[in-house]
């Protein structure tokens, strides 16, 4: 009987060591694929300037559309944490999203070769975003099932594993599905 008992508690310690190692698996899988995100939007920032500058000379007259880009990039580097940056980010995306739609009133702009080629690496780089982006949401997935489903909750629940916030477009969802407009 005391030996039966004590395989019991032998079996019950190792499924609790089991079910924390894997919290931390999962926990670490999320903050991997968040540093991914970080790196694609360094990346974003650093092209800002220039992309900015390129744009300067051209735009005169529409110097608060930069001027809202320069101030999002501004919070976006300052932000710390992974929702800071999940909300300045989206505010960064916002901006460019109006420079985009500034950039339509000057022909000249979109036929320069600079101008051009800033936009093809952005929207490269928002590509890699956007990856990125579905990677972390599916390791959060990963990460907030482990944290809720029986019997793993119990031990989450004890060492402090808590349900985790996915990458959301909040503010920024009606621009990301509305279908872009071609002009010609």
């Amino acid at each position: 009987m005391f030996y039966a008992l004590l395989i019991i508690i032998a079996v019950l310690a190792l499924l609790a060591v089991s079910l924390y190692n894997r919290l931390v698996r999962l926990r670490n899988n999320r903050e991997n694929a968040f540093a991914d995100i970080d790196v694609q939007l360094k990346q974003r920032l650093d092209l800002i300037p220039q992309l900015v500058e390129a744009v300067k000379a051209y735009m005169k007259h529409e110097s608060t559309v930069l001027v809202e880009i320069t101030k999002a990039r501004a919070g976006a580097m300052e932000a710390k944490g992974i929702d800071e940056k999940i909300a300045a980010d989206g505010k960064l995306s916002s901006a460019l999203q109006g420079l985009r739609i500034a950039v339509e009133a000057y022909p000249e702009l979109k036929a320069s070769t600079s101008f051009m080629q800033l936009q093809e690496e952005i929207s490269d780089i928002e590509n890699k975003l956007a990856a990125a982006r579905r990677f972390f949401n599916s390791a959060t997935k990963e990460l907030n099932n482990a944290v809720e489903l029986f019997p793993s909750n119990l031990i989450a629940g004890m060492f402090g594993f808590k349900r985790e916030a996915m990458y959301d477009l909040a503010e920024n969802r009606a621009q990301a599905e509305e279908t872009p407009r071609l002009n010609f």
